[in-house]
């Protein structure tokens, strides 16, 4: 069971034509976070359309969405009825809204790994990293690893 931040406003479908047919995901982040920013581009070309929302709350948004304390990472964005935690390359997000485990509460790639979407470091190779799905009864299991 995911609870949406409290004092948000609804979101509503944009007309924009550069958004038309997209699915549209809320980013919460911190004002001046610029991988976040990264990370939406990422996902803005695939079949997204990132609203970033700076706010000032963001420890708050991230508890209340069920994202788990030690899993956390810059952003939680909200896509449907899951929560993506940080940098989860847009392939997992595409498979998380195809399978729809009934289980799962959402994605989460904990810190900032170099090379993840939004985090890539010219001239640096990319580290290893995990993306976990988070089970509504709290525990977590290797979704995908890159």
């Amino acid at each position: 069971f995911l609870f949406w931040p409290k004092n948000e406003t609804q979101i509503t479908q944009s007309s924009s034509p550069n958004m038309e047919g997209k699915i549209e995901v809320v980013m919460y982040k911190n004002e001046g976070c610029e991988c976040c920013t990264e990370w939406a581009k990422h996902m803005n070309n695939d079949k997204y359309a990132i609203i970033e929302k700076p706010v000032d709350n963001l420890m708050q948004i991230k508890k209340e969405s069920g994202v788990p304390a030690r899993f956390e990472s810059c952003h939680t964005a909200m896509v449907g009825e899951y929560f993506v935690e940080g940098h989860v390359p847009v392939e997992d997000v595409n498979r998380l809204l195809a399978e729809k485990p009934e289980n799962a509460i959402g994605l989460t790639v904990p810190g900032m790994p170099i090379g993840s979407p939004g985090m890539e470091v010219p001239g640096r190779p990319a580290d290893n990293y995990d993306v976990y799905l988070v089970k509504k009864d709290g525990t977590m299991q290797v979704y995908s690893s890159y």
